[in-house]
């Protein structure tokens, strides 16, 4: 099998995300959405992980089936909210049992029914030393070019924070951002603490107005008022606003790989066509 520490030491990597459904059809649209994406043979996907560890059992068996069936290098991602260190610790025996050598550790949300669960961890650093002490697993973290959301604007911190929790994992994974700008500043900024550990950036083409701006809102992104102006302008038209979405991810993949990133993460929201597009305009497909 493959860790992605060592895919990055060899090139760029380009990866897909997708999450576990929540239907029978869902699931059939997922199923589809990977048969579509494998002709581009992705560096590895990875598998989220619902509120409080609501998809646990979905995201352990999606992430098995598509490295142990497909022969796809998988990345799970898994959160400490909600969890005993024993539970944490039983999971990440089973992913070492079936050969998954990457997790993104995350500190994760609250379950959404506002139960009382256990907690015995709070921090993504925490989830990455009980992870270190499992196994020998390749670890990613997630970091917000806009400062995380909890972050309370204190931009010095965010990035303090940030640095110290790449400097215990093997990479990062950035939250979707709309223009370049915001992540070459938090790299520059993480090289001035010190920190080299490669960062992917997160691309999430828009392709419904409504939902991306919802996430935006939830990620603490800024959906930009040039994009969208753009948007408003042919909101009417789901095709055209589509065909904007793909536009502006496409531009957006460029610069950034203009600049040498050391690779691009899609956010696929379990859909395959924009992302297709994408690397067909950039050049990528095999």
């Amino acid at each position: 099998m493959t860790k992605i520490v060592d895919l990055l030491t060899h090139g760029r990597t380009f990866s897909f995300e997708f999450f576990p459904p929540k239907s029978d059809d869902a699931a059939r649209e997922l199923e589809k959405a990977i048969a579509e994406l494998e002709p581009l043979r992705p560096s590895f996907v990875s598998v989220t992980y619902g509120a409080g560890g609501s998809t646990r059992d979905r995201t352990r068996d999606i992430v098995i089936n598509i490295q142990q069936n497909l022969g796809i290098t998988s990345m799970a991602h898994l959160t400490c909210i909600a969890h005993t260190r024993e539970q944490l610790s039983s999971l990440l025996e089973e992913y070492r049992a079936a050969g998954i050598e990457n997790i993104l550790a995350l500190a994760g949300d609250p379950p959404t029914d506002g139960g009382d669960y256990p907690h015995e961890l709070t921090y993504a650093s925490e989830l990455i030393e009980l992870i270190r002490e499992v196994g020998d697993f390749s670890i990613g973290v997630a970091a917000h070019p806009e400062l995380h959301p909890r972050s309370n604007g204190d931009r010095a911190a965010d990035r303090r924070y940030l640095a110290e929790k790449l400097a215990m994992a093997d990479f990062g994974v950035t939250q979707f951002f709309f223009e370049a700008g915001h992540y070459l500043r938090m790299v520059e900024e993480l090289a001035d603490l010190g920190c080299t550990t490669p960062v992917l950036p997160g691309i999430m083409p828009v392709t419904n107005a409504g939902q991306i701006k919802r996430f935006a809102e939830l990620a603490g992104a800024e959906f930009p008022g040039w994009l969208a102006e753009r948007i408003s302008a042919v909101a009417d038209d789901p095709a055209e606003v589509r065909k904007i979405g793909v536009e502006v991810a496409t531009d957006l993949c460029r610069e950034l790989l203009d600049t040498g990133v050391p690779g691009l993460h899609f956010y696929t929201l379990n859909r395959s066509t924009a992302t297709r597009e994408i690397y067909a305009n950039l050049g990528l497909a095999p």
